[in-house]
């Protein structure tokens, strides 16, 4: 699937949304063609002077807001339509799990080893690092199995569970189970040792842990199930309240040349793809104009504010040596290549 570098706000700036929702009939694919022609015509003009992937890369790594991500200070997401930029750490949910996600491996490889990222899926047998250390992948996690693990980090612990029995003193806080439930001793004052914790008011039912739900104590009695086990936190496992001013403001990290040129070619492109013998004249301007400042840019006549390809010697590269940043004659195989 395309990953956009454009959102449907952008479109915003030069039509209205209005006109935009009569472009593309509630069919946002079309929006998605639009720009990967838009992308195409970017990249066949600027790739050979420019790190144009990596400008670009930057916005479409920009995803939803996930409750379930840690996001750093300088990180951005989108959030009601917007892009944010945190300010500070703004902390993830912790759930609980009885599977084991990562193990510390220690065994060298010869081949770099990538640095875990939150943003990545991962299948048993991978290895990354974390924190200068390495760990293999035990279980299928990432954001697409909608459960995300960091490496090292739990969150929770399993609580002992006992058997209910009669005439048996339990000690205050502790797990017993009893037709298929679990209960805690919250106070001893009159108990009745022989009634079952369903019928006694001593004993509290631990309720099913819900992930919707952000107000767990971080407290060793705060019980919840999951699994058809106990757990307590060992650490803050809410996600932290977004508060604009507080912890993310309103940012966008994306090159505002690349989001101005591609918008137009890619209303440009829109329109044609829509209505190809009824493309407005003001869109034909907006997209030779753009053609023209990517040539212009292509051959270093005015700074599109892109970060130049360098050359072994931390040089910008001049037009003879592009070739040599090939690493194969076929396209698919070039670093470039999206």
């Amino acid at each position: 699937m395309y990953k956009r570098f454009l959102n449907n706000q952008d479109y915003l700036g030069i039509i209205t949304e209005r006109h935009l929702g009569e472009l593309i009939r509630e069919d946002e694919k079309c929006l998605e063609k639009a720009e990967e022609a838009a992308e195409g015509s970017i990249l066949e003009y600027l790739t050979e002077n420019y790190e144009v992937e990596n400008a670009l890369a930057t916005g479409k790594g920009i995803r939803e807001y996930n409750p379930q991500i840690t996001y750093p200070a300088g990180a951005y997401f989108y959030r009601d339509g917007r892009i944010w930029e945190t300010l500070r750490t703004v902390n993830g949910r912790k759930s609980p799990s009885g599977k084991v996600y990562w193990e510390e491996f220690i065994e060298v490889i010869d081949s770099e080893i990538p640095a875990y990222s939150q943003l990545v899926n991962y299948n048993p047998e991978d290895v990354v690092v974390f924190a200068n250390v390495q760990y293999r992948c035990l279980e299928y996690n990432g954001p697409d199995f909608g459960d995300i693990r960091i490496p090292g980090l739990a969150g929770w612990e399993q609580v002992t569970v006992y058997g209910w029995e009669a005439n048996w003193e339990y000690e205050i806080w502790e797990v017993a189970c009893w037709s298929g439930r679990f209960y805690a001793l919250l106070n001893t004052e009159n108990i009745d040792l022989t009634q079952n914790p369903e019928e006694s008011d001593n004993w509290g039912l631990i309720g099913q842990y819900d992930p919707e739900y952000n107000g767990y104590e971080f407290s060793g009695t705060e019980y919840v199930v999951f699994d058809g086990k106990v757990y307590a936190p060992t650490m803050e496992v809410n996600s932290d309240e977004i508060r604009e001013g507080y912890n993310i403001r309103p940012g966008d990290p994306r090159n505002l040349n690349l989001k101005k040129y591609m918008l137009r070619i890619a209303v440009y492109e829109l329109h044609k793809l829509i209505s190809p013998n009824n493309v407005s004249q003001i869109r034909i301007v907006d997209y030779e104009e753009s053609l023209r400042w990517l040539r212009d840019a292509s051959k270093l006549r005015i700074n599109p504010q892109i970060p130049r390809k360098l050359d072994s010697d931390s040089r910008p590269v001049t037009d003879w040596q592009v070739a040599t940043f090939q690493k194969d004659y076929d396209p698919y195989k070039n670093p470039w290549q999206i």
